[in-house]
């Protein structure tokens, strides 16, 4: 979407009763989290195939700490 398509869809948004703008604003929100839970989906199950693969690191806090310290 460009800045002219979001601009158009802020000015209609502007002539909404106030009713109805609560409405899409309700719907807007919406779908906001599902777009939100469907990417902590999508990371959940690459974590998964990771540490299936066997390519995620393990260990303490500590471990970690040191780990970004040699990074």
């Amino acid at each position: 979407m460009n800045n002219s398509d979001i601009n158009r869809v802020i000015e209609e948004f502007s002539h909404l009763a106030p009713e109805d703008k609560e409405y899409v604003a309700e719907i807007i929100r919406k779908q906001l989290i599902e777009v939100k839970r469907d990417r902590l989906a999508e990371r959940a199950r690459e974590a998964k195939k990771n540490f299936e693969r066997g390519v995620v690191k393990t260990g303490t806090l500590k471990d970690l700490t040191e780990d970004l310290d040699r990074d």
